[in-house]
């Protein structure tokens, strides 16, 4: 098995949203993990809101982590797929991000963890940090 097609773990998300160019990590309100660039955020850690909750219990899910997308149909591509651990909820209407359990992170492998990062980085990052980026990489 090639390292990108492991099973992701949550230390992989941190680590791979810290591990991009220009990122600062500040803390919310309940001292949960928010990475930016240029001071956007592109990837948090939730506080448990009443949004998300489990449909069973009621109890609000205290693991979500925000992701955001390029697009709205990226967004609608990841959260439309039944067999996605990616979900929305109506307060994220029109919002261009998507939201994850952390308790589900296992389902996606590294590769594609990987791709969800960079791309929620690559939106909002200014177009100058991206270009540079994709330049270094090979891809622009």
């Amino acid at each position: 098995m090639s390292a990108g097609s492991r099973r992701a773990r949550l230390k992989d998300v941190h680590e791979l949203a810290s591990g991009m160019p220009h990122v600062t990590v500040v803390h919310g309100s309940g001292g949960n993990p928010v990475y930016q660039v240029g001071q956007k955020s592109f990837v948090f850690f939730r506080n448990p809101r009443p949004d998300a909750v489990d449909p069973e219990t009621g109890e609000r899910y205290p693991d979500v982590i925000v992701f955001w997308v390029p697009s709205e149909s990226d967004k609608q591509a990841l959260v439309q797929d039944d067999g996605s651990p990616f979900f929305t909820t109506p307060h994220f209407n029109g919002h261009p991000s998507v939201l994850v359990r952390a308790s589900r992170i296992g389902e996606l492998t590294l590769r594609e963890l990987t791709e969800v990062v960079q791309d929620a980085w690559l939106s909002r990052a200014s177009t100058a940090r991206a270009a540079a980026w994709l330049r270094a990489r090979g891809e622009q």
